[in-house]
């Protein structure tokens, strides 16, 4: 890149990230009821502009094959009528959560008469990079204007033209409501060095969320000099106890596996306790296999399912997001949960159990952000966890774990009372 378009790259890069935190400052002051304005007459914008966004989202699905799109991702591209109004009831939706910023998380009054709040905050301005689906750009800045922060949006090439739309129509109801036009704001470039400018600038953005294939990931997490709120992969595993009832896990497993193999809360590997080994492989493998799952396995697994493939640890470290299950066979509950925390990506963790201490012992010891317990990985989500809309799951520990809704993309500050206290 010549110099001079270096400069004007990072000079553009600049001015988006100065406008955001002056927005994220005057969203700080605004009533919930102006946000949850916004999020319904963006709901209902977008379905009254349904042929703009289709136009547009025809010109992306034209380009998808000079991207090398399969079908699969050309169809999680495409917008119908029917998903506009998915996504805007998704946006709607947001607007029916409790507002979380300036909830008073706690209260103590000191002995000499101080009361001290602790008080929920926005975090400021979130850079979120991710890739392709268009509805993805509607609900990251739904979620992230309801708790206060004004997001910079770098999306996908695939659907440069449905964001683009998308957030036209956002900022439209923006100016309708009173809320700041520059809370919302798309990258316009596709250049990649766009991506690293804004992560360098730790002055005016307070978070970085990446959200698509692991080298996205990783290349944010390497680079940003801001927090950053990440998973690299869902190995998710299920693992059923000499405990169990069977006919319950082999419901799990395969409903872990293949209601949805493509997502990160998918099952990726199956551990099953020696001594229900006989009589729950043969037949859990013969079912995933009639799914067109292809199972890997240790030696155990192969003599029991003869169509199985002799796993490596690769295959027990590897997320798939597609037709292929590890399975491993474990003499007890230790090695089971040695086996997750050595393989595991600490993304979701299922145990089918009827033994209480056998469950809790199990959840105190696997280092994941979400254990299930005799129910599916794929209930790991947002909404079905009750927290409504999600920007992602992080498997982090600093500073949200597990899917990160609204509360999750806010800090807290203390506001201390007095009646002319001073300090001796």
């Amino acid at each position: 890149m010549a110099i001079a378009e270096e400069k004007k790259l990072q000079s553009y890069c600049l001015d988006i990230a100065k406008r955001a935190r002056q927005a994220s400052t005057q969203l700080g002051l605004l009533s919930g009821d102006i946000k949850n304005a916004w999020l319904k007459a963006s709901g209902q914008m977008l379905c009254d502009r349904s042929e703009e966004l289709l136009a547009a989202n025809r010109r992306d699905l034209e380009a998808a094959p000079s991207f090398g799109l399969t079908e699969a991702q050309s169809d999680r591209l495409r917008l119908t009528s029917e998903r506009i109004e998915s996504i805007a009831e998704g946006i709607r939706q947001v607007a029916t959560l409790p507002e979380p910023i300036g909830e008073i998380i706690e209260t103590t009054i000191r002995p000499n008469g101080l009361e001290i709040q602790k008080v929920r905050v926005p975090l400021g301005v979130v850079f979120f990079v991710y890739e392709s689906r268009p509805n993805v750009t509607a609900d990251a800045a739904a979620i992230c204007l309801k708790s206060g922060n004004a997001v910079i949006l770098r999306g996908g090439k695939e659907a440069a033209h449905s964001s683009r739309a998308i957030v036209e129509i956002l900022i439209a109801a923006a100016k309708q409501t009173g809320v700041p036009e520059h809370a919302v704001q798309l990258v316009a470039t596709q250049d990649r060095e766009a991506v690293g400018y804004f992560l360098s600038m730790p002055e005016w953005i307070d978070l970085a969320i990446p959200r698509g294939g692991e080298g996205l990931i990783k290349r944010v997490a390497t680079e940003a000099q801001m927090p950053v709120i990440k998973h690299f992969s869902g190995n998710c595993h299920v693992y059923v106890d000499t405990a169990a009832d069977q006919e319950m896990a082999g419901a799990i497993v395969v409903n872990a596996k293949c209601q949805r193999m493509g997502v990160c809360n998918a099952a990726e590997s199956l551990l099953v306790h020696a001594d229900v080994a006989d009589s729950f492989l043969p037949n859990i493998c013969q079912r995933l296999y009639d799914e067109g799952v292809e199972i890997r396995g240790d030696e155990k697994t192969i003599s029991l399912f003869s169509r199985a493939h002799r796993a490596t640890d690769e295959d027990y470290r590897a997320e798939y997001l597609g037709p292929v299950i590890s399975v491993r066979v474990v003499p007890s509950l230790e090695d089971a949960i040695d086996h997750i925390n050595r393989f595991g990506s600490g993304h979701t963790d299922a145990i089918v159990t009827d033994q209480s201490s056998t469950a809790k012992k199990f959840a105190a010891a696997v280092d994941t952000a979400a254990v299930i317990i005799n129910a599916s990985t794929r209930f790991n989500d947002g909404g079905e966890f009750g927290l409504g809309a999600e920007i992602g799951i992080s498997t982090d520990k600093f500073h949200a774990r597990g899917p990160c809704g609204l509360k999750e993309l806010t800090s807290y500050k203390y506001i201390v009372y007095g009646e002319g206290q001073t300090r001796a």
